[in-house]
C-alpha cells in the first residue's frame, strides 16, 4: 500500500508483511510459475477428456486455488503501488467488469453470443463467475506491466503506452479463448473461425480492454509502477504462469496459431533482461537437473 498517509506503526508492519510475502514468492517460484500451470493444464484437460470422476473434474475449488496462486506474484508485486488512487480505479474496474461481461452473457454484445459451459465458482446472477475479476484484471496488469518493461522510457507517451498495452490485452485473449473453448469452459454460439471463436469476441475485446488499460493506467503513477517492474523480478511470473497453462493446452489440442503467439509473448520476455538461462537456473529446485548444485 501507498505508504504516506499512514503512521509508523503501520508502515512498518506493512513493510514486514511485503518483505514476508516478497521472501515467501521468491522461494517457490518454479512451483508457481511452472508447476501449478503444468498441473492445471493436465486436469483442465483430463476434465474435457472425460479421464478424471466427477467431484474432480472441472473442480471450482481447485481452479480457484490454482488461480490464485498463480496470480500471487503478480499481487505481491504490485502491492506497494497500491494507494487510495488505485483502490478506487480498480474498485471502478472491477464494477465494470461484472457489468460488461452480464451485458455480454445476455445479450451477445459485445463479444457475440456466448455461455459458460461450467460453473468456475459460485455465479454473479446465476450469469457469471463471482470471480471474474481474479481472471481478467490480472490479463490487463500483466500486458501493461510488460507493455511498461519492453517500452521503458518511451512509455512517458500516454497514447503509446496505452495503445501498445490494448495490443497485448488482444493478443492475451487470441491464447486464451482458444484454449478456453477446446476444454469446455465457455463456448459461443455459432461457434467462430479461429478455434470456434468469432471475430466479435476480439471486437469486444478490443472494446473491454480499451476500458481497462484505461482504468489501470490512471491507477497508478507510471514512474513509480515502471521503477517496481524494473526492480521486482517475479512480478511477471503470473504471465508466465498463463502463457505455459494456456499455451500447453492449446498445443493439446492442435491449436497452433493461439499457441504460436503464446510462443512470440515468452520470445518477447526472453527479450527483456527478466527471463534468460540463468534465471531459470537459479529458480530451478537445488535437487533437480540443472539446479544450484548442478
Amino acid at each position: 500500500m501507498d505508504n504516506r498517509h499512514s503512521p509508523p506503526s503501520a508502515v512498518t508492519t506493512r513493510a514486514a508483511v511485503q518483505r514476508r510475502l516478497e521472501a515467501v514468492i521468491r522461494e517457490n517460484r518454479f512451483t508457481i510459475a511452472v508447476v501449478f500451470p503444468f498441473v492445471g493444464a493436465v486436469t483442465l484437460v483430463a476434465s474435457a477428456e472425460g479421464l478424471l470422476p466427477d467431484p474432480l473434474a472441472y473442480n471450482p475449488l481447485f481452479v480457484l486455488f490454482g488461480t490464485v496462486v498463480m496470480r500471487s506474484p503478480l499481487l505481491v508485486g504490485v502491492l506497494p503501488r497500491i494507494g487510495w488512487r488505485a483502490l478506487g480505479c480498480l474498485g471502478a474496474l472491477t464494477a465494470y467488469t461484472y457489468a460488461i461481461e452480464v451485458v455480454g452473457v445476455r445479450t451477445g454484445w459485445p463479444y457475440g453470443t456466448f455461455e459458460y459451459a461450467i460453473q468456475l465458482g459460485p455465479m454473479l446472477f446465476g450469469a457469471v463467475p463471482l470471480a471474474l475479476p481474479l481472471f481478467f484484471i490480472p490479463l490487463v496488469m500483466n500486458a501493461y506491466l510488460l507493455t511498461l518493461l519492453v517500452l521503458e522510457d518511451r512509455s512517458e507517451s500516454t497514447l503509446r503506452r496505452v495503445l501498445t498495452a490494448i495490443g497485448a490485452v488482444v493478443a492475451i485473449d487470441l491464447v486464451l479463448d482458444p484454449a478456453a473453448v477446446a476444454i469446455g469452459f465457455w463456448a459461443f454460439v455459432p461457434a467462430g473461425g479461429y478455434y470456434g471463436v468469432p471475430l466479435s469476441n476480439y471486437v469486444g475485446w478490443l472494446i473491454s480492454g480499451t476500458v481497462a488499460v484505461v482504468f489501470v493506467d490512471l491507477a497508478f503513477d507510471r514512474e513509480s509502477l515502471l521503477e517496481r517492474v524494473r526492480t521486482c523480478e517475479f512480478i511477471l511470473d503470473d504471465l508466465v504462469s498463463f502463457l505455459l497453462l494456456w499455451g500447453t493446452i492449446n498445443v493439446l489440442y492442435g491449436n497452433w496459431l493461439a499457441a504460436g503467439v503464446a510462443v512470440l509473448f515468452c520470445l518477447g520476455l526472453f527479450r527483456t533482461d527478466r527471463y534468460d538461462r540463468e534465471m531459470v537456473r537459479r529458480v530451478l529446485p537445488s535437487s533437480g537437473i540443472g539446479g544450484r548444485d548442478s
